[in-house]
């Protein structure tokens, strides 16, 4: 069992303030894998403090010395990768391939991509006798989620310490070993002390407290939508800037000039990964009613053919995160059957042979409407929703009926579907099964309307953690 009592703060593991603990549960076993310290307010004002102590210095280090620094955490990295995906599996349930084919490769393209945009990054833009030069906003504070642990992790601080800032990481507390592997990485990168710190926590104490210490100059948060606005009102006060990447209720709309059958598995099987516990995720597929009988029988196909069971026998799915996870999971999928949606495949109740852990059903429901609380609402899990349109246009009001604007999946002829990318709001839209394989990080990534604001991946992820100052009246030509 593992035992993660103590915080990384000030390039030190110190001991916590206060003596809460949280029990990590394995979901594949509902036993107990580990122990976590909880945080204090005084553990985060801790770190805090040294975060801008550090700041100082740090701010002014070198590019040079930045992308150093960061290769050599490249080169730790990659002492424990394995490390990272199994500690992965056993915190949050996702199967071994999973780990570390994806959740432990995902970090290090990120990290590639960071090196790489740090090398030619402009730092100063001329305009006629002045400049604009992007200085590092300060302090960090980073909130990070259970479902991709090392990815997101790494999304953020790679970003922010590349720009000369440093952090305060609160990693879930349902998913904080692959947060340990993580600061013990830059640890023994030497990262300088106080540039990275991290408090374990929950949402009420660490994460408040981030969100409201007045030393704390960005918060980028990564959740639901509900939390998200929680994080926005704790920091209104004090005026700091928020980041956020919320949830999704992503479209993936079926042309009829598509393959049917094999948009339709693509469609199942992308949201059937992970269990479905991914904010992005295809959950709404939007289908041409004329092919409705070819599109249930190709649903249900990919559907049975989704293995779930044992993280470490490496089937396609393992559990959902926690028992609350699972419980809400399965109040969606009796709320689908009561409101009279057509049930292709699974349904309630863990799948044969498994009488223990929180496996799901990998369930779909076709004959959605849009009135349906399937419909509307998020579920993160291996649930699957399908709505027929008559037409085009009923096709485009169906993707845009939904407060969220993350992602949306398009596949049809490449002309026709180029043009209803236009009609549709959101801030990644994959055409022709584009999403199905490893994403290009060096890509934008974020949402519209209640999936967020901001911008993660790549270049633009470097804004979040920048200020523009204008120098008027300089001159290049005479300084």
């Amino acid at each position: 069992m593992r035992e993660l009592l103590k915080f990384y703060i000030d390039g030190q593991w110190v001991e916590p303030t206060g003596s809460r603990t949280w029990d990590v549960i394995n979901p594949a076993t509902e036993e107990v894998a580990g122990r976590i310290a909880l945080g204090e307010s005084e553990d985060v004002d801790r770190a805090v403090t040294a975060a801008r102590k550090a700041f100082a210095s740090y701010s002014r280090s070198t590019r040079e010395e930045r992308i150093a620094l960061f290769e050599r955490i490249l080169e730790e990295y990659d002492k424990r990768a394995g490390d990272l995906a199994a500690a992965i599996t056993e915190e949050m349930g996702a199967p071994l391939g999973l780990s570390r084919d994806a959740q432990a490769v995902l970090p290090r393209n990120h990290l590639e991509i960071a090196i790489e945009n740090l090398k030619n990054f402009e730092f100063e833009k001329s305009y006629g006798t002045s400049i604009v030069r992007s200085v590092p906003i300060g302090v960090c504070g980073l909130i990070t989620p259970w479902n991709w642990p090392g990815a997101v992790v790494m999304t953020k601080a790679l970003p922010a310490l590349a720009m000369g800032c440093t952090v305060v990481l609160k990693p879930s507390e349902y998913s904080p070993f692959s947060a340990q592997v993580i600061a013990e990485i830059f640890d023994a990168a030497g990262v300088p002390a106080g540039v990275f710190n991290l408090v374990n926590g929950d949402g009420p104490t660490v994460g408040v407290e981030l969100s409201t210490h007045p030393q704390i100059d960005v918060v980028s948060f990564t959740g639901s939508t509900r939390a998200g606005i929680e994080v926005a009102r704790n920091a209104a006060p004090s005026v700091k800037r928020v980041h956020q990447e919320l949830g999704g209720k992503s479209p993936n709309v079926l042309l009829p000039s598509t393959d049917i059958s094999g948009a339709v598995a693509r469609g199942v099987n992308g949201l059937m990964m992970n269990s479905g516990q991914a904010c992005s995720a295809p959950s709404r597929m939007i289908a041409p009613r004329s092919h409705r009988e070819e599109v249930i029988a190709a649903a249900r196909k990919a559907a049975e053919a989704i293995t779930v069971g044992d993280p470490q026998d490496d089937p396609v799915i393992g559990p959902v995160v926690n028992k609350n996870q699972f419980e809400r999971i399965q109040s969606y999928i009796g709320k689908g059957v009561d409101e009279g949606a057509t049930l292709v495949a699974g349904g309630p109740g863990r799948p044969e042979g498994l009488t223990k852990g929180y496996y799901v059903r990998p369930t779909v429901f076709a004959d959605v409407t849009k009135d349906m609380t399937v419909a509307k609402e998020e579920i993160f899990g291996p649930v699957l929703v399908i709505e027929f349109y008559d037409d085009i246009d009923e096709a485009v009001e169906l993707a845009n009926d939904t407060e969220y604007g993350l992602a949306a999946y398009l596949q049809g002829d490449l002309e026709e579907i180029k043009e209803l990318a236009t009609r549709i709001p959101a801030g990644q839209i994959y055409l022709n099964g584009s999403g199905d394989t490893m994403p290009d990080f060096r890509l934008p990534f974020g949402g519209l309307k209640k999936s967020g604001n901001g911008r993660e991946w790549g270049e633009a992820a470097f804004e979040a953690f920048l200020e523009p100052v204008s120098l008027v009246g300089y001159s290049p030509t005479t300084a």
